[in-house]
């Protein structure tokens, strides 16, 4: 219920802020604020799996490919008491993974050919049980809701930098200059903001459930351990407004200003502490 009431206040306010910033532009561009609007919160709600999925190129998993992942998700689920969510496989090359999807009858869960090649099956079981636990939890939805949002914040940012550029130099171009350079500059720093408030207390949450789910912490914390190490020195093509939706963070290999600052994700060994010291029990 509390998840639910998040996910509507997010597209309620997405809604309102493409109008608002489209209303900058005329009653012209408070109509077609409004259909965009309309598109986006509902694209937000019913495609927010297929964008996650489509932007970590993944494939869905063929028959008789990776046993083991399969296994796994077929015993989690039973541990659950939920159904097998849809299995996706990225070719990233940098371990990590996410859950996406709108309820748990809609879940999809995608692991990175990088966390199969670096991690054992039973560290993987342990960040499989983590990504099943944001399904149990329903963090999902809003998880993915937020991507979209932050996708769409970074859409309008890119559209009123066009405008800009492109906006010729007629008068009324001349007045909204300044609203574009309020848009490019701080747009982006209004998405990073909302994914860090959404996904910092969820990542603590689906950490405790996975290691009730399984009744042992240590799978996920070695599993947090190593991807520690390799998301800091493996680059991943993952686009940044879907990086709260991962269980590592997947952008800590890039150069990026004020890094910590902005970060989705809560420090890695604050995490594995919390695991470790069996307060999760």
């Amino acid at each position: 219920m509390k998840n639910t009431l998040k996910t509507t206040t997010l597209l309620a306010l997405m809604g309102g802020l493409i109008m608002f910033i489209a209303s900058f532009w005329g009653s012209g561009g408070l109509i077609f604020g409004f259909l965009v609007a309309i598109a986006m919160v509902g694209g937000s709600y019913w495609m927010s799996d297929k964008l996650a999925i489509r932007s970590a190129r993944a494939v869905e998993l063929g028959e008789g490919e990776l046993p083991e992942y399969r296994a796994i998700m077929i015993e989690l689920s039973q541990l659950a008491n939920l159904p097998i969510p849809r299995l996706y496989v990225s070719p990233d090359i940098q371990p990590n993974a996410f859950a996406t999807g709108r309820n748990p009858a809609n879940a999809a869960v995608c692991v990175t050919r990088g966390l199969v090649e670096h991690l054992s099956w039973a560290e993987i079981r342990g960040v499989l049980a983590h990504e099943m636990a944001h399904i149990k939890n329903r963090d999902i939805l809003i998880g993915s809701v937020a991507a979209a949002i932050a996708m769409a914040i970074s859409f309008v940012a890119n559209i009123a930098q066009f405008a800009m550029i492109f906006g010729g130099g007629s008068r009324d171009r001349d007045r909204n200059i300044g609203v574009d350079l309020l848009l490019i500059i701080v747009a982006p720093i209004a998405a990073a903001c909302l994914q860090m408030a959404i996904s910092r207390s969820r990542e603590f949450q689906a950490d405790r459930s996975a290691a009730r789910m399984i009744d042992d912490a240590e799978p996920l914390a070695q599993a947090l351990e190593k991807l520690d190490v390799r998301t800091k020195i493996i680059p991943s093509f993952a686009n940044a407004n879907q990086a709260q939706m991962y269980i590592a963070n997947p952008l800590a290999s890039r150069n990026m200003s004020f890094k910590g600052m902005f970060t989705t994700h809560p420090p890695m060994e604050t995490r594995i502490a919390r695991l470790r010291d069996n307060s999760w029990r």
